[in-house]
C-alpha cells in the first residue's frame, strides 16, 4: 500500500511538471513589436521565444516566412515542431554570413560586425572597419551572390545566413538549408520609403538580442531625417531636377512613388517626374527626357558615370542638357572604399538622413552652410 501511494505521488508530480511545461508554451503572452514605417517584417515576442515573420521578402511574394529564435537554454526546455517554421535560429549568434553590402552597416551600428565570417564579393565592401576584418582573413570570400561557394560556406558553418531573393528561387540557399543552416530573408530593398528601409535595423536587433540598441539607433536616424526635411521646407526656391541616364537606347529614372523620388520630395525640389507612379524605374526615350528636362537646374545620379568626360564619351547627346553645360551634375559613384565598392550602395539604405542632407546641400546650399556632403559630389 505504501509503495502504491509513493507511485501515485510520483505520477502526479510528473503530470504537474509536464502540464507546467505545456502551459509555458500554450499560455505565454505574445506581443508584436511596434514598427513605424517598415511593412516587410514583423517581430513577435513571448515569454519564452521570439518569432520573426518576413511578410514581403521580394516583390509579389505569395508566401510569408516564419523564423523561431530561441536561446540555447530555451531550446533545451521548449518543445516545438520544426515543420512550423522556415528556420530555427539559436541565439546568441556568434557566426553569421550576410549577402548584401546593405546588411553590413546594421552589424556595425549594433557592434556585432566581428560575428561576420563570410561574404560574397568582399571587394564591394566599403566600410574601413569591416575591410580590416577582411584584410586579416576573419571574413572569408564566398564568391558571387548568385553563385555562393557553398563548400566554403558549409565549412564555416554559420549560425545563420542573412540572404535576399528576387523571386524565391535560389538553389544555393536550398542547399544551405538542407545542411541545417537557417537562411533568413531580408527584404529591406522592397520597402517603399527610405525610413522604412532604415527601420530594418530592428530586424538585426532581434537576431542579435540588441532590440534596445536598434530602437535607439533608428530613433536617432529618424529624428535627423525629419529635422532635415523641416529645414528643406524653408527653401525660397525649388530647383528642377533630372535623374538617371541611358542604358543602350532607354533612359531609366525613378518613378514618382519610389523611395528615390521621396528623397527629392523631402528635399523640397521639383523632380520633373514626381507625378508618375508604378513599380520599378521609368523607361523613357532620349527624346522624351530631353524635351522635358533640357533646362533642368540639377542632374542627379547619372548612372555609373563619374566624370563629364565619361558622360560625353558615352553619348554626345548628353551635352544638350543645361545641367551638363552648367556643370551641375552630381553623383555618388566617386565615393568608394579601398577596393572600389561604392559607399552609397552600402550605407545609403541604413543612413537616409545623410542622403537627404546631401541633396538639400546641393539644391539649397544656404540651408546647410556647414554640412559636408557624405555621398554626393559634383562630377569630375
Amino acid at each position: 500500500m505504501k509503495y502504491f501511494r509513493i507511485l501515485l505521488l510520483f505520477i502526479l508530480i510528473s503530470s504537474c511538471k509536464n502540464e507546467t511545461k505545456n502551459d509555458l508554451q500554450d499560455l505565454s503572452e505574445t506581443k508584436q513589436v511596434a514598427l513605424k514605417y517598415a511593412e516587410g517584417f514583423k517581430i513577435i515576442e513571448s515569454n519564452d521565444s521570439k518569432t520573426i515573420e518576413i511578410t514581403k521578402p521580394w516583390p509579389k511574394a505569395e508566401k510569408k516566412y516564419t523564423y523561431l529564435l530561441l536561446s540555447k537554454e530555451q531550446a533545451a526546455k521548449i518543445t516545438y515542431n520544426k515543420a512550423d517554421y522556415d528556420g530555427v535560429i539559436i541565439t546568441p549568434i556568434s557566426k553569421t554570413v550576410v549577402t548584401s553590402t546593405t546588411h553590413i552597416p546594421a552589424l556595425e551600428l549594433l557592434g556585432v560586425e566581428e560575428t561576420l565570417i563570410g561574404f560574397p564579393g568582399t571587394n564591394y565592401v566599403s566600410s574601413e572597419k569591416t575591410r580590416k576584418l577582411i584584410d586579416i582573413k576573419k571574413i572569408r570570400e564566398l564568391g558571387k551572390n548568385e553563385g555562393i561557394n557553398t563548400e566554403v560556406l558549409l565549412e564555416l558553418n554559420p549560425d545563420v545566413v542573412v540572404g535576399f531573393g528576387v523571386d524565391g528561387i535560389n538553389k544555393t540557399f536550398e542547399t544551405i538549408k538542407k545542411a541545417g543552416i537557417p537562411v533568413i530573408y531580408n527584404g529591406d530593398w522592397v520597402e517603399v520609403s527610405a525610413l522604412a528601409k532604415a527601420e530594418w535595423i530592428k530586424f538585426f536587433g532581434a537576431l542579435f538580442n540588441k532590440e534596445k540598441e536598434a530602437d535607439s539607433i533608428f530613433n536617432t536616424i529618424e529624428k535627423e531625417y525629419l529635422a532635415a526635411k523641416e529645414i528643406a521646407k524653408q527653401a525660397k526656391s525649388r530647383p528642377t531636377v533630372l535623374s538617371g541616364a541611358m542604358h543602350k537606347d532607354v533612359w531609366y529614372l525613378p518613378n514618382g512613388s519610389s523611395p528615390e523620388a521621396q528623397f527629392l520630395k523631402d528635399a523640397n525640389v521639383d523632380y520633373l517626374w514626381q507625378d508618375t507612379t508604378g513599380n520599378g524605374s521609368l523607361a523613357l526615350s532620349f527624346e522624351v527626357v530631353l524635351d522635358k528636362a533640357k533646362d533642368a537646374d540639377i542632374w542627379l545620379s547619372p548612372s555609373y558615370y563619374s566624370s563629364f568626360e565619361q558622360l560625353e564619351k558615352a553619348n554626345t547627346l548628353y551635352t544638350n542638357f543645361d545641367a551638363f553645360k552648367n556643370k551641375t551634375i552630381y553623383s555618388f559613384t566617386n565615393k568608394t572604399g579601398a577596393t572600389g565598392g561604392v559607399l552609397y550602395y552600402e550605407l545609403g539604405t541604413a543612413r537616409p538622413d545623410l542622403a537627404l542632407k546631401d541633396i538639400i546641400k546641393i539644391a539649397h546650399p544656404e540651408l546647410l552652410k556647414d554640412y559636408q556632403p557624405y555621398f554626393f559630389e559634383i562630377l569630375k
